[in-house]
């Protein structure tokens, strides 16, 4: 039995079985469940923020320009330099593409931020709108923290007239427009001086990232044990075939066995000669033998193989 389940079919199936069920434990997961934790957390930061007064600038942002808390909601007084506005391409909002602006924003203590003003709707052909500058006067903002993105690895382009970034590296940023920025950026608010069309607030809800946390738990549990179900089930279909042959055996030795003592009862005996003519052939031992067939088997011998046909007809 141990041979049959060194064969190459069934150690790769046990191979791949332990490494789905490593991969879905490790990886698959915990993916899934991170994601909810994120988005849990980032719902409850949002809640947070409304439910309580913009904050100063200074304690929204450290001495180095790193935000303590995404989300939070800021308040800063200053001026925009609209000179120096980057565009971010082609980034998606809903289901259309559009350019999102970035303006350098100097606060009245010195500090210089990155603010996305919010996006317009690409032309014809992904073409650059019209945008409204930024004010240049000194205004007072409401913002929210981001967290600052990575830098894509597709380089910064210039085209019709505006310097286009992939993604809101401020580091990336502040080489191209020369002005030195905070680590993390601002987003503004609704109804700000300056806004363009601004970003929608994220929906508060988790979305189905648990669910598939679950469900990939839940097949890293279920292949080992359809994996065994398989084992158990050759097993039991060999051991049922074993029986079967060694009872077909048993009834096959029970029949081709050695009947020469044996007579029987109900067939009338048979006078025995003085001296029998030995040059004449034998007639009496072969329809001996058939009539002991006939009797206890009928017209002739059962086929003992006619079980092993049958079940191999109901498992096709």
């Amino acid at each position: 039995m141990l041979k049959t389940f060194l064969k190459p079919g069934w150690v790769l199936l046990l191979i791949f079985v332990v490494a789905f069920s490593y991969f879905t434990f490790t990886v698959l997961a915990p993916w899934q469940l991170g994601k909810d934790d994120q988005i849990v957390e980032r719902n409850h930061l949002i809640e947070e923020a409304y439910d309580s007064d913009p904050q100063p600038i200074e304690e929204v942002f450290s001495a180095d320009g790193t935000l303590n808390k995404e989300w939070t909601r800021a308040e800063l007084t200053g001026h925009y330099l609209p000179d120096q506005e980057v565009l971010l391409r082609l980034r998606p909002v809903g289901s259309s593409p559009a350019f999102q602006s970035l303006v350098p924003f100097e606060t009245t203590s010195g500090m210089t931020l990155l603010v996305n003003r919010g996006w317009v709707p690409t032309d014809e052909g992904n073409a650059v709108p019209h945008i409204d500058k930024a004010p240049s006067a000194e205004v007072t903002i409401e913002a929210m923290a981001r967290v600052n993105e990575p830098q894509h690895s597709s380089a910064p382009t210039e085209q019709q007239g505006y310097m286009q970034v992939y993604s809101i590296h401020t580091e990336q940023i502040a080489e191209l427009v020369d002005v030195p920025l905070a680590h993390d950026y601002l987003q503004l608010t609704p109804d700000q001086p300056g806004e363009l069309n601004a970003l929608p607030i994220p929906k508060l809800d988790r979305g189905n990232h648990l669910s598939y946390g679950y469900q990939w738990i839940a097949f890293g549990i279920m292949a080992p044990l359809g994996f065994a179900y398989f084992v158990w089930s050759e097993i039991r279909e060999r051991r049922r075939a074993r029986e079967e042959e060694a009872a077909l055996a048993a009834a096959a030795a029970a029949v081709d066995g050695p009947t020469t003592d044996e007579t029987d009862p109900s067939q009338p005996s048979v006078p025995q000669q003085d001296e029998p003519d030995t040059t004449a052939p034998s007639t009496e031992a072969a329809p001996a033998s058939s009539r002991r067939t006939r009797s206890r088997y009928g017209a002739s011998k059962p086929d003992f193989y006619e079980k092993i046909r049958e079940r191999g007809h109901e498992r096709f």
